[in-house]
């Protein structure tokens, strides 16, 4: 089979068949990343700035919103943290005083700026009740009795408002995106109850779902406000990078200097292969008739598997067996797990949970064939990275009932379905 490439300019492309329309496009991804050196509100800040907003107008907003709390000036340059250059948001803030979460939220609910959209707001507003969770869960009581002392006011308003205003003002808030493991630092700080531990308690309770790491400095490199905001901005959190082209970087430098960049990097692109969570379900089986295992796979497709795998293996007491292996959606787990145990009368369905999987679009493309003047449809699949079409693969069932119809084998019927496919849209 030949490669097949679609123009790539532009990115969205229209495949006409049959009446059939397609619409193949990427999807804008936004990766932040904070494995190097953590994340904060100014870091996050600095990142985005850094991938191309106007600087004059996020430190008007900080400003604004953080005066009602104390006095502010925000200050925002290049410079460059062990080689790479980054923004760095310079806060100085004098709070008040000491403010309670709700009087906060009181304040913010009645401060105005024809900038700054509702949007923005409701942001700001759940990263704010992120937060105060966080403190009333850690202190064990309410969020109502909640003080914003390490925190500080007027500094977390500032943070919040900026990172709110500038992930929407880049249309972030609509992209997909994506958060990596969180560098947590080490050591020990101070704190308005004493010396404590990095990270914060807060920051611990915010990410306590999210993967970290500690080290590698005697640093806390990330806060409860910088955690707060990432955990709202993520839609979904990774291991590893997404595939991606057509990348812009941005980098947000913190305060310290170290032996290493501290930045936090945010990049977004264009994502030409979807992804999604799948779980796995697999059991052994070692006393069940080549009859019921054939017989399993359609009543798991019924009952919502994706894909049903059977692999020979050696069992416990070196018996052969089968390894018998599902892909499915989590929420399809429990009620497959029970189907497996009811028709197999295995003891144990072992679920690994939440694998992350990319998938290539698939789009099916009916096409006509003519055989000994007779007309035959069979669909077509074909696969596609981006508008970059990877493979053409007829319906097996398409192609099986012709074969058997026409007595012509297969293999022939799939060749003359991808002649007939190829020849029809000579420009894919």
């Amino acid at each position: 089979m030949r490669n097949i490439n679609l123009n790539k300019n532009p990115v969205n492309i229209i495949i006409q068949a049959n009446n059939l329309s397609i619409n193949v496009c990427d999807t804008m991804t936004v990766v932040i990343d904070p494995q190097n050196s953590g994340i904060s509100g100014n870091m996050v800040i600095g990142a985005l700035v850094d991938l191309g907003l106007d600087p004059d107008s996020v430190i008007k907003i900080m400003e604004y919103y953080a005066s009602y709390f104390g006095d502010v000036e925000v200050n925002i340059s290049k410079i460059k943290k062990s080689g790479i250059s980054a923004s760095y948001v310079d806060v100085n803030c004098s709070d008040k005083g000491s403010i309670k979460y709700t009087k906060l939220i009181k304040i913010l609910d009645k401060v105005k700026h024809p900038d700054v959209t509702e949007d923005m707001i409701d942001f700001s507003m759940r990263v704010f009740k992120t937060l105060a969770e966080a403190e009333a869960h850690v202190h064990g009581t309410t969020i109502d009795k909640v003080h914003f002392h390490e925190v500080g006011a007027a500094d977390a308003v500032a943070d919040i408002l900026g990172a709110s205003y500038s992930f929407h003002k880049l249309r972030m808030n609509d992209k997909k995106v994506y958060g990596m493991p969180v560098a947590l630092g080490g050591g020990r700080i101070r704190s308005m109850h004493g010396m404590l531990s990095v990270p914060a308690p807060a920051t611990l309770e915010i990410l306590k779902n999210t993967a970290t790491f500690g080290g590698p400095v005697d640093n806390e490199l990330t806060t409860p406000t910088g955690a707060a905001i990432f955990v709202n901005m993520v839609d979904e959190f990774t291991d590893f990078y997404p595939i991606l082209t057509n990348k812009t970087i941005g980098y947000g430098a913190g305060k310290f200097d170290l032996p290493f960049p501290n930045v936090l990097r945010i990049l977004e692109g264009n994502s030409e292969v979807r992804s999604d969570h799948v779980s796995i379900l697999e059991t052994n089986l070692d006393n069940v008739t080549g009859e019921l295992i054939g017989h399993i796979f359609k009543v798991l497709m019924n009952f919502g598997a994706k894909d049903v795998s059977v692999i020979p293996t050696i069992t416990k007491k070196n018996r052969p067996g089968h390894l018998l292996r599902i892909i499915a959606k989590p929420s399809d787990c429990d009620i497959l797990s029970e189907v497996i145990i009811r028709e197999t009368g295995t003891l144990g369905v072992r679920v690994i949970p939440y694998v992350h999987r990319n998938i290539a679009s698939r789009k099916i493309i009916p096409v006509q064939i003519e055989i000994n003047e007779k007309k035959a449809e069979i669909r077509i699949k074909i696969g596609m990275i981006g508008d970059e079409i990877i493979s053409i693969k007829p319906e097996y069932e398409d192609v099986r009932k012709v074969s058997e119809e026409t007595g012509i084998p297969l293999k022939d019927v799939t060749n003359m379905a991808i002649d007939v496919f190829i020849n029809k849209y000579p420009k894919l």
